[in-house]
């Protein structure tokens, strides 16, 4: 393992050199204890250091495939960009597009933004957003840039502040609450699909919830994470009894039936805010992404109904 090449996932790292595996494939057997580092067992997310030897076993890869085309919400990767240096670049994400390619899913935000003249020589995910979730992304320009992200994002204090905002189901009558749920990752035996439950066992986790506005049915919120876990906020905005509206895995389906009706047809879970140090020269940098049209026409109609029952 070169000095270049350190820092990185141990299924980042398979996935670069076994082109055609399906991540599915790599992750199993990574879980099987085929794929060996410096001599023992490890998981996808282990972070490989300058030193390391790791053993592959023999896999069979498919013959390279067309590229598939690129997501219409993707065809204009420019107007996504919020922030650009050498350094780093900060996209507001659209919903509905997974950050990378994967099963199911050929082209993601990653290879979207490569073919583009954003790609450059270099460009990786810093970190990552769930499929339905849109709003700040950052990706590194450079691997030192990346190896200097993944420190960031891995401190959970004075590093990166993540905050969202959020329409949940049902009115909340708090004003303000900090959820330390801890958070396990399973994978549901029916689909295979990874998924996340509060559980003692789980990985510790926090979040904020403040009160926005309260609409009929509805509460507007911002979610400050402290910590940075696999479905984290929609999680825990279910733990506090009050699901984000259009959640598909965690949310409250005969609600989200009836927010149709008000033209939301996607997970409402916006990553609004996110602050940090820059990588290079460290000051302090604040970026925001407002929220999409097709997000600010659900609330106006709820905010409508309200007016109307007033009236």
């Amino acid at each position: 393992m070169s000095a270049d090449e350190a820092g990185q996932r141990l299924d980042n790292f398979l996935a670069a050199r076994l082109k055609g595996v399906p991540r599915t494939r790599l992750y199993r057997i990574i879980r099987r204890g085929e794929v060996r580092v410096n001599g023992g067992r490890s998981q996808p997310a282990t972070r490989l250091a300058e030193g390391d030897v790791v053993r592959v076993p023999p896999v069979r890869t498919a013959p390279p495939r067309s590229p598939g085309p690129v997501p219409a919400s993707l065809s204009r990767p420019e107007r996504l960009v919020i922030y650009a240096d050498e350094d780093i670049l900060v996209i507001d994400k659209p919903s509905g597009v997974a950050v990378h390619g994967g099963t199911g899913v050929s082209v993601g935000v990653i290879e979207a933004l490569k073919r583009s003249a954003l790609g450059g020589d270099f460009l990786e995910l810093a970190h990552r957003l769930d499929r339905e979730t849109s709003g700040c992304l950052v990706l590194a320009r450079r691997r030192e840039s990346l190896l200097a992200l993944h420190r960031l994002f891995r401190r959970e204090t004075d590093g990166v502040i993540k905050r969202y905002e959020a329409l949940l189901h049902g009115e909340w009558d708090g004003d303000r609450q900090r959820v330390t749920a801890p958070l396990l990752r399973y994978r549901d035996a029916t689909n295979g699909q990874s998924r996340v439950r509060t559980d003692p066992d789980g990985q510790n986790a926090a979040s904020v919830i403040e009160k926005e506005e309260t609409l009929p049915g509805a509460t507007r919120v911002r979610i400050t994470l402290e910590t940075g876990r696999m479905h984290q906020a929609r999680v825990h905005c279910r733990e506090l009894g009050f699901p984000i509206a259009g959640d598909a895995l965690y949310g409250d389906f005969a609600a989200n039936r009836r927010y149709r009706a008000f033209g939301l047809t996607r997970l409402f879970l916006h990553a609004c805010e996110l602050s940090m140090p820059h990588p290079v020269h460290r000051r302090r940098m604040t970026f925001t992404a407002p929220l999409s049209r097709e997000l600010q026409v659900v609330l106006e109609s709820l905010r409508d109904r309200e007016s109307c029952a007033s009236g």
